[in-house]
């Protein structure tokens, strides 16, 4: 895990900037600037700041996937499909559409 570019690709994904991170975790911007800057690695009091500003825990920083992972079958989808009526399918044929884009 490079720590440095997941602190970026948090605070770009919140959209926002060193400033605004700065201010959200009380730590000075020179100090973050020069840490993506040198690609130093930060202390543990300024990564739990980092985690504070960012309203998780270190652990949950530390965990490589934030999703757990769900075991359902092909069949399972297709059954519960099935029971749906016609708006309903719809609407998830839609929201599926959606979430297949952002992936």
């Amino acid at each position: 895990m490079n720590i440095l570019k997941k602190i970026n690709k948090m605070r770009i994904d919140r959209g926002w900037s060193i400033y605004r991170l700065s201010v959200e975790s009380g730590i000075p911007q020179s100090t973050l600037t020069n840490m993506f800057n040198r690609e130093t690695l930060p202390s543990i009091t300024t990564l739990e700041c980092i985690c504070n500003a960012f309203g998780i825990t270190m652990a949950e920083f530390f965990t490589e996937e934030n999703n757990p992972t769900v075991e359902i079958s092909d069949n399972e989808i297709i059954s519960l499909l099935q029971e749906l009526n016609g708006e309903s399918k719809l609407l998830i044929l839609s929201l599926i559409r959606q979430l297949s884009k952002k992936e």
